[in-house]
């Protein structure tokens, strides 16, 4: 009977931290000497690199082997017999270590600007032989191993070696693409955790199922990039908000796939004249229900809808059509599934230990730790990722105020203040600085913003001016003010004048998007559609001037699906957009109202050049609360590059209104959102309309209904 070491009952147990220490070969005694770990196999012997046969005895009966190679052999292969099968394979622990000693150095001073090429299931020839590299991060784990088709599951075959300060590595030679896999770690108490998916994991199962999908993400078709210059403070930015779950689906309500939206999605976004299409998150989720807020495959696009080869062809087809593509990214937190980052080795990993720091009480998840480098570098290489690999333009961070403050949405006694005593997370603070500067400094063409709902200062000003950094802020503030003004009766709405006046005191603080978003039409909130007064002729009428306001307002635009065509009911992530609805003439008038409206403003300069600048805008009227009438003046860098907006939020036609101009001569009316063709009375001035003789050039306009008017001077 051999006695066995307590390593050789360690590498049995499946807990042994250091297994190439004792698998694999090793001099000993002057003889080359093969231990292999086999479970299941009746014999095994070594093939030396020149043929030489060597039998393995078995050990121990779990399946323990171990015999010596004929002096000389440094690679050989094991051939094991399993019943009637004979099996060749290639020993993982007798090759060399996946991470290089300044992979650890670097991944050490988080500063690694790639790690996704390091860490996760990475397909690789190493010392002339195929298979899979798999590194994870368990700094606290007393064993890894990975399980997979490739082993059968079983926790004991292929234990990882620990190298820096945490990151298991194990090359499998039998691994393959398209193989699933998980992790099993045993916390520090010698506990079995739940099977943890790969935080790096480029391709998932579809949910329910967990199990992560090795990929070759290093042969991914790449999408050709957008044209450039999409983003730029003077540049148009119409954007369309969208859920792919939910946008079109097919007649058993069944989902469409990335490459079937990818027929359709662009080149509609393309004629209704968006510049950019947001996607809801697309990183793998469990729950349909959180529409991808509480994601746990940050690196991986849903498996819903395909393979990551076909998100990258949805992107390939934005950008083919001229539409610049937005990912909305939620490094806010994360949810507590058993198989994903929470607890992740047996500890608060990525999360903060003490749940006033770790977790969110409205949405029940847990908050990154944002003062620990492994999670910032696993953040911000993230946000990098999907601008390199899938070439996206930009990332909208998703609930950056709950990230900001560390007593967001918490009562006085549930949280705990900075090292200052204040409320302020000043580690979030940095890590938000450092996405901003990372991402703008390998790709100064993409963009970020941020859902920030506060009067936090300086949020898309430059890190070294002390701003947050980011390129566009949503401006959180019009929306709600403006929705609650159109929301009011028309005879009420002198009452809340202010409501629209106030945003502009505010609109160049910061690079704003305005967003009329998804999650202005759920929860009872109604559609927009459904918040206007009055009826039938007015709700829409109403709807037509409150956009035509929008895309007249300073400001960039963002439109959730649905919207651009008058949805009547409350999105539902659960079934298409009502298509139907575009047979009433009501409806496609809304549709072709913002159809006209993005080809305005994409093609007038004085509507987009200086959005974030207050000297692109004017106000020509704002005392006139009983008639509830507005007008400004938007420019251009051009000295006759204007444009005068008129919104009458009253149902009352009014003539001759006089309103002062700065050119004299004759003005065009190049939009009228009471025009027919959108449903509405065909008020308006016949096209064109001469200044009156005065001291100050006057118009006298006709002004019609619920609508708004646009006029740009004859050149």
């Amino acid at each position: 009977m051999i006695t066995l070491s307590p390593e050789a009952y360690a590498i049995i147990e499946g807990r042994h931290s250091d297994p190439f220490r004792y698998l694999g070969l090793h001099d000993e005694g002057g003889h080359h000497v093969v231990r292999a770990f086999i479970p299941e196999a009746q014999n095994v012997e070594a093939i030396g690199e020149h043929g030489e046969r060597a039998p393995l005895e078995r050990i121990h009966e779990a399946g323990l082997f171990a015999g010596a190679l004929p002096n000389g052999s440094r690679k050989y292969q094991l051939r094991a017999r399993f019943g009637d099968n004979v099996v060749e394979l290639d020993d993982p622990y007798r090759f060399p270590p996946v991470l290089t000693d300044f992979d650890l150095y670097l991944l050490g001073e988080g500063t690694h600007q790639q790690i996704y090429d390091k860490l996760g299931a990475h397909p690789m020839t190493l010392d002339g032989v195929e298979g899979v590299a798999f590194v994870v991060l368990a700094p606290n784990a007393k064993g890894v191993s990975v399980v997979g088709d490739f082993n059968y599951w079983n926790r004991r075959r292929h234990p990882m070696r620990v190298r820096g300060v945490g990151y298991w590595e194990l090359f499998i030679p039998q691994a393959s693409v398209g193989d699933h896999y998980k992790f099993d770690i045993i916390e520090p108490n010698g506990q079995h955790l739940p099977l943890k998916s790969d935080p790096f994991a480029f391709a998932t199962e579809v949910r329910p199922k967990t199990a992560s999908i090795v990929f070759d993400e290093a042969k991914l078709a790449r999408p050709r990039p957008a044209p450039s210059g999409m983003n730029a403070l003077s540049a148009p930015m119409s954007i369309y908000e969208v859920h792919l779950g939910s946008w079109r689906r097919k007649g058993n309500n069944e989902w469409l796939t990335y490459r079937e939206l990818a027929e359709q999605l662009p080149a509609y976004a393309k004629d209704m004249g968006f510049t950019h299409i947001e996607f809801l998150p697309v990183n793998e989720h469990p729950f349909d229900g959180s529409w991808g807020y509480q994601p746990t495959g940050l690196y991986a696009p849903t498996s819903r809808f395909g393979t990551p080869d076909d998100f990258a062809a949805l992107v390939d087809a934005c950008h083919r059509e001229g539409v610049a593509v937005l990912l909305d990214w939620v490094p806010g937190h994360f949810p507590d599934d058993p198989h994903g980052l929470g607890h992740f080795d047996g500890t608060a990993l990525y999360e903060h230990a003490n749940p006033l720091q770790g977790r969110h009480r409205d949405w029940g998840t847990l908050i990154y730790n944002y003062g620990r480098t492994e999670v910032v570098n696993f953040l911000v290489s993230n946000a990098l990722f999907w601008l390199d690999r899938y070439a996206v333009d930009g990332l909208r961070v998703d609930a950056v105020a709950s990230m900001l403050y560390l007593d967001y949405s918490r009562p006085a006694d549930e949280w705990i203040p900075n090292k200052y005593g204040g409320r302020e997370n000043l580690e979030a603070i940095d890590f938000l600085r450092r996405f901003n500067t990372e991402v703008f400094g390998h790709y100064p063409q993409a963009t970020t913003a941020a859902e920030e709902s506060t009067a936090w200062p300086q949020v898309s000003r430059p890190v070294e001016f002390g701003g947050l950094g980011f390129g566009y802020k949503w401006n959180m503030g019009w929306m709600h003010d403006t929705l609650k003004y159109i929301g009011k009766d028309p005879i009420h709405r002198k009452y809340h004048h202010g409501d629209i006046l106030f945003g502009l005191h505010y609109a160049f603080s910061e690079n704003f998007i305005l967003p009329l978003s998804h999650d202005e039409v759920v929860h009872g909130k109604r559609s927009i559609l459904g918040r206007m007064p009055g009826d039938q002729w007015q709700r829409f009428a109403n709807l037509r001037a409150y956009y035509s306001f929008m895309f007249g307002h300073p400001g960039k635009k963002l439109m959730f699906m649905g919207c651009e065509f008058g949805q009547e009911r409350e999105w539902n992530h659960e079934q298409s957009l009502d298509w139907h609805l575009l047979e009433q003439t009501s409806y496609a008038g809304v549709q072709a109202l913002i159809r006209d409206l993005n080809r305005l403003y994409r093609s007038v300069p004085a509507l987009h050049e200086l959005d974030c600048d207050p000297a692109g805008f004017e106000w020509v009227v704002t005392d006139d609360a009983n008639n509830n009438v507005f007008a400004w003046i938007r420019k251009g860098n051009e000295p006759r590059a204007r444009c005068l907006v008129v919104v009458n939020f009253s149902p009352n036609v009014y003539h001759d209104y006089s309103i002062r101009v700065p050119f004299a001569g004759a003005w065009r009316e190049i939009f009228n959102s009471d025009s027919a063709h959108y449903g509405g009375s065909n008020v308006g001035n016949v096209g064109e309309v001469r200044t009156r003789d005065a001291l100050v050039p006057e118009l006298h306009l006709t002004i019609p209904p619920l609508g708004a008017i646009f006029l740009v001077p004859e050149s």
